[in-house]
């Protein structure tokens, strides 16, 4: 197993790391809107989906990989009422390549934030 470790993407915030390769496969930690520089996107559901989207993307391609090897995604969001927003956006990125996905309501996210993802892909 591999470490994966960009500064392009916000540091760990905990005991774990950004994503752990082993063999072909990628497993990102869960990402949350929080910048490269660690600060707390606030604005909007829209604006939280796509700061999660590009930290995934900036681990990924750490990884040696991209959006288009990913297999598997999972939600975890604050209200399901939002649930368009949130495709519309999630849309922009996997639109002809489209991983599985599961998408779960839950009470309560790190820094209170409205959404955090994580995935699994594979190297290029």
């Amino acid at each position: 197993m591999k470490k994966v470790e960009t500064n392009e993407a916000p540091q760990a915030i905990g005991p774990y790391s950004q994503a752990i390769q082993a063999g072909e496969l990628i497993f990102t930690s869960g990402q949350i809107p929080l910048t490269p520089q660690g600060e707390l996107v606030e604005a909007d559901i829209e604006k939280q989906t796509h700061q999660v989207l590009q930290n995934i993307r900036a681990v990924l391609r750490a990884a040696g990989s991209d959006l288009d090897h990913v297999i598997k995604t999972t939600l975890f969001i604050k209200d399901m009422n939002q649930f368009q927003q949130i495709n519309a956006v999630y849309a922009e990125y996997f639109s002809d390549h489209q991983p599985a996905r599961s998408c779960v309501e839950v009470a309560r996210l790190p820094k209170d934030v409205w959404i955090e993802m994580e995935v699994i892909a594979r190297k290029k």
